[in-house]
């Protein structure tokens, strides 16, 4: 098998994974649990409640209480085992993450869920919730007067948690197979939510209706419907909850009962893709922001969409960029919430605006001010701000390729940056190895990083790259200074790139690590591409 394969080629590696909202090949990074950085590079949530900051990532959860000096990580504790998460969520005095994992179904990686845990005393201890699942006699739905046909979702194979909100004494969650699910007694039992099918903008449960509760043809369903096929949730208040799914977003004003879709095509100022991943809300302007992708007509685009009016009309922006993640650091006067800027966490860079989506300023190239560590994707996932006593806010940023922070007091984009990049400790200076390993070369600006040890020494490091016929390709450093220890964050990389700058071909290739007038450090890369 593959992974078998990879395995020999690349002793150490450990397989981590990114979350699968579209049908891209899954993303291969090596992580380290540790307690002076997060448990994993993929950051794909990020939660900050008074002084924690929590993180869901590819090994499991992890959170800090001082602001990042030091972690704690539940990735190998019973409760999370060797699960990744996809979201961390805060109600009532509750943190809630949902868990999920890789199989190999067919020769193919399947997304498969595990469920939710969720904590009432801030991590201690954790209630596990299983993914819910049907009967394969759940082929029908009462809605309203009419009995529906339901495809029952009898495992977890796609069937993942991707967004949880909350009502008063309501659960929701949201998955791409299983659909809305809502529960009044903390998981225990779960109802499916009945959402219009395609062919519908609105549903009503006075409504005579004949269509199918089915997210993909089964045994007893036929249809198709992308608008049963759930990614993202946002609860406003106890009355207004919006769905977004590959078919658009759905409101509620009445808990539940009846819905109103919003799509591409039904408005005169539309949303700019069929494809919802995430609902936000601005509590400065009450506007919503939401990620919008292409579904599958030729006039949908990638960007992001906001509406001030609920939803009647919309504005769209950062046309083309496949953003995954939303935020929003507030501007108080006293108590009361004055103003906002709006962080789009993209593919291509994080973006900002001021004004309300007028202009947008990426993001400047992210280097650690302490460790010249430089942040070398531009693949970002998540970002949510932290208030500290002294009046600056903490910027957090998640990516494919670690997580920053950035402390600003009242700049813009300007402030003190700190990279946490996670990775196992080298034994002693007669040891190397490079992360992520497998390496997809050319994948944005990915990067594979070499660890070594100089044993806190200053020593002049060269690093080479050769071909598999030991063929010089590239020299990544010549001659440079450093001075690391066993545990310290990497700072030297390879982009994948001959002399030339050309990308190279698949295959193996070697490093050569030259510390001092020590013997040469040796390992293998495996690129693909």
């Amino acid at each position: 098998m593959k992974n078998i394969l990879i395995f020999i080629l690349s002793s150490g590696l450990v397989i981590a994974q990114s979350l699968p909202f579209d049908y891209a090949p899954r993303h291969n990074r090596l992580q380290a649990v540790s307690d002076i950085n997060p448990g994993s590079n993929v950051i794909e949530d990020i939660l900050v409640i008074n002084d924690t900051v929590w993180l869901a990532t590819s090994k499991g959860l992890s959170k800090t209480g001082d602001r990042g000096n030091s972690w704690t990580n539940y990735y190998g504790e019973p409760d999370f085992e060797e699960e990744s998460v996809s979201l961390v969520r805060y109600n009532n005095g509750t943190i809630w993450a949902a868990t999920w994992h890789f199989e190999e179904i067919n020769n193919e990686d399947k997304p498969v869920g595990s469920g939710l845990r969720y904590s009432t005393d801030n991590g201690l201890t954790w209630i596990t919730i299983e993914q819910p699942i049907d009967l394969e006699s759940d082929t029908t739905i009462v809605y309203g007067s009419n009995i529906l046909k339901a495809r029952p979702q009898t495992d977890a194979i796609d069937n993942f948690i991707y967004d949880v909100a909350f009502t008063s004494g309501t659960v929701w969650i949201a998955s791409k197979l299983g659909g809305v699910r809502k529960s009044t007694d903390m998981g225990e039992t779960w109802q499916r939510v009945v959402l219009p099918p395609d062919y519908f903008d609105e549903i009503n449960p006075a409504d005579i209706l004949s269509f199918e509760l089915s997210p993909i043809p089964g045994a007893y369903t036929s249809e198709n419907n992308l608008n049963h096929q759930v990614f993202s949730l946002l609860g406003q208040n106890d009355s207004v909850v919006y769905v977004g799914t590959a078919n658009g977003i759905n409101k509620t004003t009445d808990g539940g009962l009846s819905w109103k879709k919003i799509t591409h095509t039904n408005q005169q100022l539309p949303i700019s893709g069929n494809h919802v991943l995430k609902i936000s809300y601005d509590e400065s302007s009450n506007a919503l922001w939401v990620t919008t992708w292409k579904a599958v007509t030729a006039s949908e685009n990638w960007g992001v969409s906001m509406s001030s009016d609920g939803g009647e009309s919309w504005q769209t922006f950062l046309p083309g960029e496949k953003t995954h993640g939303l935020g929003f650091k507030y501007f108080y006067n006293g108590s009361s919430i004055t103003d906002a800027h709006v962080f789009a966490a993209t593919e291509k860079g994080m973006f900002r605006t001021s004004n309300g989506g007028e202009t947008w300023i990426a993001s400047p190239e992210i280097i650690d001010d302490v460790t010249n560590v430089k942040v070398t994707t531009s693949h970002f996932r998540s970002v949510a701000c932290g208030y500290n006593a002294d009046g600056s806010v903490d910027i957090w940023l998640g990516s494919l390729g670690g997580l920053v922070r950035l402390t600003e007091t009242n700049g813009f984009w300007d402030g003190q940056w700190k990279v946490f990049i996670t990775s196992k400790p080298v034994a002693s200076a007669r040891e190397s190895y490079v992360f992520p390993n497998p390496f997809h070369a050319g994948a944005g600006n990915s990067v594979t990083r070499f660890k070594y040890s100089t044993d806190g020494i200053n020593k002049e490091v060269t690093i080479r790259i050769f071909d598999f016929g030991m063929n010089l390709v590239r020299t990544v450093i010549q001659n440079v200074t450093r001075n690391f220890n066993n545990n310290d964050t990497p700072r030297d990389y390879w982009d994948g790139r001959d002399e030339h700058r050309n990308i190279v071909p698949n295959g193996v290739y070697f490093y050569r690590i030259d510390i001092g007038s020590d013997d040469p450090l040796y390992g293998k890369i495996l690129v693909v591409r």
